[in-house]
This record gives structure tokens, C-alpha cells and sequence, in this order.
């Protein structure tokens, strides 16, 4: 046997590896032997030992026979309850279920399948994850799902922290707890900017254009600038004369088609912001109904306008790279 084997098989070893954080995600179901289950006395069960022992002290010194039953008696109970509580948790089976995709900045939720082999009930069994805690109760020969809010504060895949799942029952004295952290990730969007939808790009041609007036893609003038206009329309000459930034507009056939491209953004704009105002604009041309295509740079996506394009579209904004081609 080798040194990785002593030490993955070793007790002391496990438990150093989820003390400190260090243990990877585990695929498929998670069963709770038990070398997984730790159980140590809560303060409320020092207190009591520390009562009994009082007991027995005042006992021994005043010959009290009923005192050394009463310590006795309760110390009994004490005992069995360690066992109550390790077998509360023992052989629980964890299991990975589903996830949603969110935006950054709101909270994530991950399933949880407890699967409870036993005929009694597990009661009053905790899940806690970060700052967040859940606690639910399992009956026997049952699959329960339990959801694990997760705070997301970044785009890109979010792997499921690790779990403490701990029970307390019966008494209350002995605290019994294993960790799990399946192999579940949910996918976190670019959080979205408040800037409005650019104006569809002139196109000549007749896909789904509308007619707004004589001619093809002739201008009609300037308007006031807005900060989600390409700079390709900036009418520089006027704004080198009135010292004010206006946009050029045209009538004719413009097409109620969108190419959102990260080269129309202003250079002022660093990475995550282009993304997140890249995901407004995908949000908001989905519930326009308009066809859109979005190019970034590493992936270009042609113009669509149904779920899995609407889709496509986030999953890559919130999986870009920097230095992408």
C-alpha cells in the first residue's frame, strides 16, 4: 500500500481534509458511512456533565443513594443519546440534483436529493452552506429534495460550496455532523447595466424591415446622443462645432434585426462592464421580440431570436475570457 492509500484511508486524515477546506467535488451519490459522521458534545452537554458531576461529588460526600441513582439514571441517558444522535445522520444519502442559471449578484439554488434508507424518520436535520442554513426532516424510505441558497457575486460557473449537514437531536447535548459538496455548479450570468437598447443598425435589406418612411437608409437628422449609441453614428463634425455629442438617425427601411457587437462600445468601457451592458441588451431585444446577433470577440452567434439563441447568447457572455479571439 502506498502513502496515498494509508491516507485517504486514514480517519484523521479525512477529517483534516474537509476541516481545511481541501477536499475536491464528488461525483454521484455521497453515502454517509460511518467514518463520515463525527459527533462531539455541544456546550449544552459539557454543562451537563459538569451537573453530574456535582451530583455524583455531592452524592459520594453525603452517602445519598438516591442521588447516585438520579446521577446514574441521567447519565445513562446522556450515553444513549450519543448514539440517537450519530444514528439521526448515519447513512444518509446525498446526491447532486438540479441548478439554474442566474444573474450575478443574485442567489443561486442548488437541489440537494436526501435519500433516507431506513424506516424512522431523520428529524430536525440542519444544512448549513456559508451563511445561509436550511433544516428540514426526512421520513423513512423517501427522497427529499433540499434547495441550498448559494450568494453569487461573479459571472461564470459557481461550484456548489461545501455543505455541513448536522443534527442536534434528541437532547440536544451531542452535536453529530458530516460534510458533503457534490459535483453541482450552476452558471452565473453578467449582472445586467440599466442602458437603453441601441437603435437597429440601417440595413437594405428585406428581411423583417419595416418601413419608417421614403427612400433606403436615408439620414433625417441628428438627435441627442445616448450612452448605448455606436460611435459609428456620432456625427463628430457636429459635436466638433456645437461642443455637444449627437447621433446621426436615418428613415427608410431600417430593420427590426440587431447586431450587438463589442466593438460598437465605447473604449471607456473595461471588460465586465461591456459584458454587462452586452446582457441588457440581450434582455432587453428578447422581450422586444427582435432578432439579434451578438459578436464577441472568440465567438460570433448569428442573428436569432428564440430561447436557445437568447440562451446561447448569456451562457457566452458569462463564460468569456480575456485574451478570447
Amino acid at each position: 500500500m502506498n502513502l496515498d492509500d494509508t491516507l485517504n484511508s486514514s480517519h484523521a486524515y479525512t477529517f483534516w481534509k474537509w476541516f481545511s477546506r481541501r477536499h475536491q467535488p464528488e461525483k454521484g451519490r455521497i453515502v454517509l458511512v460511518q467514518r463520515r459522521v463525527y459527533v462531539l458534545p455541544t456546550r449544552h452537554g459539557i454543562s451537563f456533565a459538569l451537573a453530574l458531576l456535582l451530583m455524583l461529588v455531592g452524592s459520594i460526600n453525603y452517602n445519598l443513594s438516591l442521588g447516585y441513582i438520579l446521577t446514574f439514571l441521567l447519565a445513562g441517558m446522556a450515553i444513549v443519546s450519543i448514539l440517537h444522535t450519530f444514528r439521526n445522520m448515519a447513512y444518509l444519502i446525498v446526491s447532486g440534483g438540479k441548478t439554474d442559471a442566474v444573474f450575478a449578484g443574485d442567489m443561486a439554488y442548488f437541489d440537494l436529493h436526501v435519500e433516507n434508507q431506513r424506516d424512522d424518520m431523520r428529524h430536525a436535520i440542519h444544512a448549513v452552506c456559508e451563511d445561509q442554513r436550511q433544516s428540514a426532516n426526512f421520513p423513512g424510505w423517501h427522497v427529499s429534495i433540499l434547495r441550498i441558497p448559494v450568494r453569487t457575486a461573479r459571472r461564470g460557473w459557481l461550484q456548489l460550496p461545501r455543505v455541513t449537514l448536522e443534527t442536534f437531536y434528541p437532547l440536544g447535548m451531542f452535536r453529530a455532523w458530516s460534510y458533503v459538496r457534490p459535483e453541482l455548479r450552476a452558471l452565473i450570468y453578467p449582472k445586467p447595466d440599466h442602458s437603453p437598447l441601441p437603435l437597429p443598425r440601417p440595413r437594405a435589406d428585406n428581411g423583417d424591415a419595416v418601413s419608417t418612411g421614403i427612400g433606403a437608409d436615408d439620414f433625417s437628422g441628428l438627435r441627442s446622443y445616448q450612452p448605448s449609441d455606436s460611435p459609428r453614428h456620432i456625427a463628430w463634425k457636429a459635436v466638433a462645432r456645437s461642443e455637444s455629442m449627437v447621433t446621426k438617425s436615418f428613415l427608410g427601411r431600417a430593420s427590426q434585426e440587431l447586431i450587438l457587437d463589442w466593438g460598437d462600445l465605447p473604449d471607456t468601457l473595461d471588460i465586465e462592464a461591456r459584458l454587462s451592458r452586452l446582457t441588457r441588451w440581450v434582455l432587453l431585444a428578447r422581450e422586444a421580440g427582435l432578432k439579434y446577433a451578438l459578436n464577441i470577440p472568440g465567438a460570433h452567434l448569428e442573428l436569432d431570436g428564440g430561447d436557445k439563441h437568447f440562451e446561447r447568447c448569456l451562457e457566452a457572455l458569462a463564460l468569456y475570457e480575456p485574451g478570447q479571439h
